[in-house]
């Protein structure tokens, strides 16, 4: 039976839920319910899009020219970093970022909620490949709620005999109109590692706004982050758990011009604004454990 039939029945929602292939080979989740509209790629395990009804716009990036390939990671939306944040952290090669947000996930559940909230649970176990460049046995889940908020939460499961450490990130892409006329509000005071300055250590001051590349790990912060978007008039409220660190990251012009999959001016229209633990966030998982990583995403007015 083809795939995308079987995914269809065993797994679709009638008028809430439906699996569609895109251009390319992923398989995609669209929802569309009383709360939202949001596409989820089973390549990567991926949020794509997130739009509240009666918004005008999307509370996620995407690139109009990522790559939908096997084996390229999809710029935008809310890539998985597992399990490794950043740079291959053994210097052997590995790919940036882990390898998560680079295969195909499965599908274990999907559930309309008593609200008509939708509930999406996909799974990524250990594989022949994995355990090449990675040599633990585990299982990464992540649940997606998509309702009048949108829900994420990445569990990482230790199914092997010995404790392993990790360090991970929800990259998440927000969208906004203007780079220059946002701010990210809550992080005063707050130590980070600047990495476009030697990894130096430095301390924030006032709201967090750019006007050239930034790309910082902020060691500490409130559960609760707002990006103030004035050009659109909107607020992006982001609570978190399971977190010490926050990541901010624009590439800004220099950066986005070398990168083949976003147009040289698309900088303009993002900024990260990312759970994470990086840096001296390390998570160590005993055999048999667990740990979760939680991001919660609404749009306010005014």
């Amino acid at each position: 039976m083809d795939k995308l039939v079987k995914l269809n029945q065993q797994f679709g929602i009638k008028e809430q839920l439906k699996f569609v292939q895109d251009s390319g080979d992923h398989i995609m989740i669209d929802i569309d319910n009383v709360h939202a509209r949001a596409r989820i790629s089973l390549y990567g395990g991926q949020v794509l899009s997130y739009q509240p009804q009666g918004e005008a716009e999307d509370l996620l990036f995407l690139s109009d020219i990522a790559y939908f390939q096997e084996g390229k990671a999809i710029r935008g939306g809310i890539p998985i970093c597992w399990p490794w944040f950043g740079d291959d952290p053994s210097g052997l090669g590995r790919p940036a970022h882990g390898f998560a947000r680079n295969q195909n996930w499965t599908v274990l559940e999907t559930k309309s909620l008593a609200d008509d909230t939708t509930l999406v649970i996909l799974s990524l176990k250990d594989s022949t490949d994995s355990l090449a460049v990675w040599p633990y046995k585990f299982e990464l889940v992540i649940e997606v709620s998509v309702g009048n908020t949108l829900g994420l939460n990445l569990i990482s499961k230790n199914l092997g005999n010995e404790a392993f450490s990790i360090t991970q990130s929800l990259h998440t892409y927000l969208q906004v109109a203007d780079i220059e006329q946002v701010a990210v509000k809550a992080l005063d005071d707050i130590s980070y590692v600047d990495k476009t300055d030697q990894f130096k250590y430095k301390t924030q001051t006032g709201d967090v706004v750019v006007s050239a590349e930034i790309d910082r790990i902020y060691q500490s912060h409130p559960e609760q982050l707002i990006l103030v978007d004035e050009s659109l008039n909107r607020q992006i409220v982001i609570n978190s758990k399971g977190n010490k660190t926050a990541v901010i990251w624009n590439p800004w012009i220099d950066l986005a011009a070398s990168m083949a999959d976003l147009h040289d001016d698309a900088y303009q229209h993002f900024i990260c604004v990312e759970a994470a633990n990086a840096a001296e966030d390390i998570v160590t998982i005993p055999a048999g454990g667990q740990y979760s990583l939680q991001s919660e995403y609404s749009v306010s007015r005014g």
